[in-house]
This record gives structure tokens, sequence and C-alpha cells, in this order.
């Protein structure tokens, strides 16, 4: 994959794979956790459960995806996104 044309709308799996290198000896740790990983051009989102079993998610946002949330719930511009927009 080598443009974002050649990328998929949404990556999903059920594990995930940590990979950190220790700051103080930078020997490098592998692991492979029971997270569920979910992708889209939006935002990313990790989910699990917490140490009671509870569901937890973690998200991160892409600039896209906040300023969609910002336009869905009232705080973006308020001017049509097709200039030729007639009410």
């Amino acid at each position: 994959m080598n443009s974002k044309a050649d990328m998929p709308n949404k990556i999903t799996a059920d594990e995930i794979k940590v990979e950190v290198v220790d700051k103080d000896t930078g020997k490098t740790y592998i692991r492979k956790l029971p997270i569920n990983y979910l992708e889209t051009s939006n935002f990313l989102r990790l989910s699990a459960e917490d140490s009671q079993g509870k569901p937890s998610s973690l998200v991160f946002y892409t600039e896209q995806g906040v300023l969609g949330l910002r336009d869905m719930t009232g705080g973006g511009p308020d001017t049509h996104r097709c200039e030729d927009h007639r009410e």
C-alpha cells in the first residue's frame, strides 16, 4: 500500500502487538495484548475490559474526526459546504 487510495476504509483486530524500547536499557520488549483495535479515517479506538471485567475504550480522533464531531454538535461554522446551496 503506497498511496492513500490503497488504504482500507477500516482496519480491525481482536489482538494488538505492542513494541516498546526501555529508556534505561535500550532493550526492546514485544507483548501481544487482548485489545480490540478499530481504525477509520475519523478515529482509532482501543477496547478491552478493565480490572473489574467491565468494557473500557480509549479513542483517539483524527483532525477530520474532530471537525466532524464539532460540526455534528453545532460547533462548526454557520456556512454551507456547497457554494451553490440554496435555502
